[in-house]
C-alpha cells in the first residue's frame, strides 16, 4: 500500500462495467484513487484533466470504438512516464508486441488478478524467458494472422479481409469466436 503522502492514481479503459468497477473497487482497497472510463474519449479527457500516473486499458473497446492500442498511443503523448498496462481476452503476439512497441508496461490475458497489475507497475513482473513447450496449434497459428494483419491494416476489417483474400464476413465470424486456448 502506498504512504498517505501519496496515493498513486490508476485510470481504467474498459467498456464492460461490471469488470471495471469490480477492478475500480480492487484498486481501491489498495489505497489507490481511480478513475474510470468506458471508452476512448471519456479516457482521454480523464487523462487531460487528472494526469494519473497508471493506466489499466482493454485492448477491445466496442465494435466502432478505438482499440485499446490507440489509447495507450495518445494516453503517451498526455503523460509521458505513465505505467500502462494493457488487457485483453483474446491475446496474440502481434498486439502484444505492439503494446509494448507502443510503450506498455506489460500486457496480459484476462482473466489477471489486480496484484499482478500492481507488480507488473512496480516492475515485479518478468516474462518467462523459456520457449513454449509445445507447438502453436493450427488454430492458434490462424488467430495469430489474424491479428497481425488486422494490426497491418489498423485494425480495418474490410482492408484486413481484402488483404487476406477472404470475405469480410467471413473474416467477421472467424473474429466473433473466441481466440484460441494458449
Amino acid at each position: 500500500m502506498k504512504n498517505a503522502s501519496h496515493v498513486s492514481t490508476c485510470l481504467i479503459v474498459d467498456d464492460n462495467d461490471t469488470f471495471r468497477k469490480v477492478l475500480g473497487r480492487s484498486f481501491e482497497k489498495r489505497g489507490w484513487k481511480v478513475l474510470a472510463a468506458a471508452d476512448a474519449d471519456a479516457a482521454l479527457r480523464l487523462a487531460a484533466a487528472a494526469h494519473p500516473s497508471h493506466a489499466v486499458i482493454d485492448l477491445m473497446l466496442g465494435p466502432l470504438a478505438k482499440n485499446g492500442l490507440h489509447v495507450l498511443k495518445d494516453l503517451r503523448g498526455i503523460e509521458p512516464e505513465m505505467r500502462i498496462v494493457l488487457l485483453t481476452g483474446y491475446a496474440s503476439v502481434a498486439t502484444a508486441v505492439e503494446a509494448l512497441r507502443l510503450g506498455a508496461t506489460h500486457y496480459f490475458a484476462k482473466p489477471v488478478d489486480v496484484d499482478q497489475i500492481i507488480d507488473a507497475f512496480a516492475g515485479h513482473c518478468t516474462a518467462s524467458n523459456e520457449p513454449p513447450s509445445e507447438p502453436m496449434t493450427l488454430r492458434q497459428l490462424e488467430w495469430e494472422t489474424l491479428q497481425r494483419t488486422l494490426l497491418g491494416c489498423n485494425w480495418n476489417v474490410s482492408a484486413a479481409a481484402r488483404r487476406m483474400g477472404m470475405e469480410r464476413r467471413t473474416l467477421q465470424r472467424k473474429l466473433k469466436k473466441h481466440a484460441p486456448k494458449s
